[in-house]
């Protein structure tokens, strides 16, 4: 299957400091991929790459065999880059509808698709983003970046800071993303437990560098690579 998203000898960072020194990366189309990794490993450094808005001081990014190296952000969320960042970044003076119908783009996640998996939106379609709940921002924020209709997802630490009610309903609507299949993902999260089950694929990273990538059930197989690498055990 050919690569939906290919990162060769990315060099990046922010003002003149290098937090990745030589990522590459390849993604295929539908695949799932955790990206775990102790804090200031460089995971999120290379969520912002990908979107654009991190120095690059060399290498490239390749999307459905496009070179969006020189892109801008805007130009690479057109292009298929849909990111839920860790601030979600919703438009808070935009009713929940708003928020997505303004950067809704045609395929086949729709306004209504999105209510139907997460029929709270639904409920709450005429109220301003800054009279939702933590945990509704996070819904609202991963339904905009869908009605971008994106080739990649990239999920920052999705599940940070919301009740475990929260956690479970989100964890489900990623799995039904994931299973609808026609994009890849990137998700970042801090619990590996969390995202064994519903990753295909695990990368960890330690100085803005890969030092482990594997079929997760490999992970699930070999848990003293958890202790290793990330200081946890390998079984909740």
């Amino acid at each position: 299957m050919p690569d939906l998203l290919r990162i060769e000898g990315l060099r990046a960072g922010y003002g003149e400091a290098v937090v990745l020194p030589g990522m590459s990366l390849r993604l295929a189309e539908s695949e799932v991929l955790a990206l775990l990794g102790r804090n200031g490993t460089g995971k999120t450094t290379l969520i912002n790459s990908i979107v654009g808005i991190t120095h690059r001081f060399g290498g490239s990014v390749i999307l459905g065999g496009q070179d969006i190296t020189e892109m801008r952000p805007d130009q690479r969320a057109r292009a298929g880059i849909g990111w839920v960042p860790q601030e979600r970044n919703i438009f808070r003076s935009l009713t929940v509808e708003e928020n997505m119908t303004a950067v809704a783009r045609p395929g086949p996640w729709t306004v209504a698709k999105v209510y139907e998996m997460f029929p709270r939106l639904k409920e709450r379609r005429n109220n301003f983003g800054n009279q939702l709940s933590g945990g509704e921002q996070q819904m609202l924020a991963i339904g905009r970046a869908l009605t971008l209709n994106p080739k990649v997802l990239l999920l920052d630490e999705p599940t940070e800071g919301l009740a475990p009610i929260i956690v479970e309903e989100l964890l489900k609507a990623l799995g039904t993303i994931t299973r609808a299949g026609g994009t890849c993902s990137i998700i970042v999260e801090q619990n590996a437990q969390k995202i064994l089950g519903l990753a295909d694929r695990i990368v960890i990273l330690e100085r803005g560098a890969i030092v482990h990538d594997a079929a997760s059930a490999a992970l699930k197989a070999d848990p003293a690579v958890l202790e290793r690498y990330l200081g946890v055990a390998g079984k909740s």
